[in-house]
């Protein structure tokens, strides 16, 4: 039983903590009515330090619920299916492969090209251009913050955090 609230607790502590980062810092993209924002960075590190279903769950209610509180609720759905990808695929690959990079560069890239393809059938090819850049550099920051971040915790713990 205390495995469970071990693993309910930092699901709703990692979920928390993606929608604050989320709400923190975010940059609105007028031509996709979307906005760039810093939440990928606890994503990565939700997944990275607590594995795949921590990372899908935190990284897909934690983003839709910033959606939803920012005003952005028409992204809420898609938000919650591509960063929920994000952090179970960063999650996945990590605990195969155990390299944060090989990890997070194609979780990265699923939330780029997520994004890109939802923008595309909503509002055409050119709004979605517009907004590439953006989510282009949303990746790489959340990857760079999140491997960083993820590195020295896991360095300064004394007990390693065990991924489901």
């Amino acid at each position: 039983m205390k495995k469970y609230a071990v693993f309910a607790s930092r699901i709703s502590v990692m979920t928390a903590l993606v929608a604050v980062a989320t709400c923190m810092i975010s940059v609105p993209i007028p031509p996709t009515r979307g906005y760039i924002n810093v939440g990928d960075a606890m994503v990565m590190i939700s997944a990275l330090l607590f594995g795949p279903i921590v990372g899908m769950i935190a990284g897909g209610v934690g983003s839709a619920l910033a959606d939803m509180v920012l005003g952005y609720g028409w992204w809420a759905p898609y938000t919650l299916i591509i960063k929920g990808l994000e952090g179970l695929v960063a999650g996945l690959l990590y605990k195969k492969l155990r390299s944060k990079i090989l990890a997070t560069l194609p979780a990265g890239a699923i939330m780029v090209l997520g994004y890109l393809l939802v923008e595309t059938v909503l509002y055409g090819y050119g709004p979605a251009l517009v907004e590439l850049p953006g989510n282009t550099f949303q990746a790489a920051f959340g990857i760079i913050v999140g491997i960083c971040v993820a590195e020295a915790m896991e360095k300064r713990l004394k007990v390693k955090l065990p991924m489901e």
